[in-house]
């Protein structure tokens, strides 16, 4: 899967859930009124196949403090050829060196992959593409979410050939924001994120 890159929009959900790909990731609704984000647009873009997946947003990707896209991803083309969609945000420091974890808000309108795009399974690493992810579910609402790096795990698809050099936090260099769209089938989703906060 090449990872290319640029873009933004949204949805939320339920109060007190416990999810991600472990029982530590939390996810609760944001109670405060105010509906402006914290984002520097220059720390976003978004990356889709060549493959006739798509991406679209209204304006600017963030506009007001506040990413916003939709997605539409098409099915796979063939066995070597997948498709993908992502909204992208390049760590400001250029990695997630002294960070414990992190903290987003974010509306989606299927469940949100969070990926941690790591030196060692991309383009220039093993080219899996196998980064280590955690899972948070669709919602309609803002809601605010807390990852553990503990929460974060490969994915089932990853190679048996790929070798694991676990979450190596001063090689990743960017947060990939993936609508749960499948290879398969495809389909279409929207995201909005307005605030993503490193845990020191």
């Amino acid at each position: 899967m090449k990872q290319q890159r640029l873009g933004l929009l949204g949805f939320g959900l339920m109060a007190g859930l416990l999810l991600g790909c472990s029982d530590r990731a939390e996810v609760g609704p944001v109670t405060s009124a105010n509906e402006a984000g914290e984002l520097d647009a220059l720390h976003w873009r978004y990356a889709t196949d060549p493959h006739g997946s798509s991406a679209s947003y209204s304006g600017d990707l963030v506009q007001e403090g506040i990413a916003r896209i939709a997605f539409h991803r098409v099915p796979r083309v063939d066995a070597q050829n997948n498709s993908w969609v992502e909204l992208i945000y390049d760590l400001p420091d250029g990695s997630l060196q002294g960070a414990s974890g992190l903290r987003l808000s974010y509306q989606s309108s299927r469940d949100l992959v969070v990926k941690l795009a790591q030196l060692e399974y991309g383009e220039q690493g093993d080219q899996s593409y196998a980064h280590y992810q955690a899972v948070l579910p669709a919602a309609t609402e803002w809601q605010e979410a807390t990852l553990s790096l503990a929460d974060f795990q490969r994915p089932d698809w990853t190679p048996a050939t790929a070798i694991d050099h676990g979450i190596v936090p001063a090689h990743v260099s960017a947060i990939y924001l993936v609508p749960d769209l499948t290879d398969e089938a495809g389909g279409q989703a929207s995201l909005s994120i307005r605030a993503v906060d490193l845990i020191k």
